[in-house]
């Protein structure tokens, strides 16, 4: 019995040595460890225009880089749809063109013979008139013959006016509403191929960063609509650790605090981060509970950016987290 208790004795004075001895030598060089998991943000990437789905150049598993092409819709509708509008900015452009320029010399021409001929027959229709008023009172005519060279002169003297009128609209050319109407045109007729532009480029699919396919949602030959899920990619960068920290510890690892990122699968591999965010707000523990007991039990979450991922950190990792001691 006594020799049970003796060796009882000695196992627990072991272990407080070995519990001692880890504290003290196999502590991390900073003093306080936390623990959290790898956070690594996806993306769904979809077309932002409907078609058939023509192409999917990468498959689950393949990494990916930023601007690269992943797949492809049916560009034919779209560039049908371009070339229409190309049409029309083309012939709105002409408008404008035609509005800015005035009318044509040919037509201004023409128009200063039509006066010049108006104010022939003018001359003339005065001359008879002049004739028949001379020979009315002496019985040379009659007061109906006057009254017709009366009515043609001034039907002649209209079409001077007319014909005035027609060579300074076309000497002054189109009004600035009209110049300006026709420049609206050519406006919206840009604007509409622009939009038609990037449709057509939007029928390809780009990657927004460097990355991981995770899974291929569609195949080749399927009608997609706009943004519908086609690849779901898992990005590289920024590579996030979440971490908590109990109260007590919190001015421990402020903002911008240099940190020891481990695994469990490369635990000599060690990765470098940055205190990034500490949320203002305890967790899991409930607000009302405030006890001098449980106050310390309240945990803070730290979100920290590491800086030197190979791409062997996986979404939900365990990880320990120590404070950098080397000097900055």
């Amino acid at each position: 019995m006594k020799k049970t208790l003796l060796v009882l004795v000695l196992l627990a004075g072991f272990s407080t040595i070995g519990w001692h001895f880890r504290d003290q030598f196999l502590k991390p060089p900073g003093g306080l460890t936390l623990y959290g998991n790898v956070d690594i943000r996806g993306v769904d990437l979809g077309f932002r225009v409907g078609g058939r789905l023509q192409e999917i150049l990468k498959d689950e598993g393949d990494s990916v880089k930023a601007g690269e092409i992943l797949a492809k819709i049916d560009r034919e509708p779209y560039e049908h749809e371009l070339a229409n509008l190309d049409a029309s900015l083309a012939a709105a452009e002409a408008d404008q063109r035609l509005k800015q320029a005035g009318f044509r010399t040919e037509e201004i021409e023409q128009a200063r013979a039509a006066l010049a001929e108006s104010q022939v027959a003018k001359k003339d229709a005065e001359n008879i008139l002049t004739r028949q008023a001379s020979l009315v009172g002496g019985g040379g005519t009659s007061q109906q013959n006057l009254e017709s060279a009366q009515a043609a002169l001034d039907q002649t003297q209209q079409r001077v006016k007319l014909a005035e009128a027609k060579l300074r609209l076309l000497e002054a050319g189109y009004r600035p509403e009209e110049i300006a109407a026709a420049e609206a045109k050519v406006a919206q007729a840009k604007a509409a191929r622009a939009s038609a532009t990037m449709r057509l480029q939007d029928t390809d699919l780009k990657s927004p960063s460097d990355g991981v396919v995770l899974t291929r949602a569609v195949e080749p030959g399927a009608i997609v609509q706009a943004g519908a899920t086609v690849l779901s990619l898992s990005l590289e960068h920024p590579v996030w650790v979440r971490a908590y920290v109990h109260e007590p510890e919190l001015g421990q690892v402020p903002p911008g605090t240099k940190v020891i990122l481990t695994t469990d699968s490369q635990p000599h591999r060690q990765f470098h981060g940055t205190v990034g965010f500490v949320s203002p707000k305890a967790e899991f523990t409930p607000k009302s509970v405030e006890t001098p007991e449980l106050r310390t039990s309240l945990v803070y979450r730290l979100r920290i950016v590491v800086a030197d991922s190979d791409g062997s950190l996986r979404q939900g990792m365990p990880v320990t987290v120590s404070l950098d001691s080397t000097p900055q």
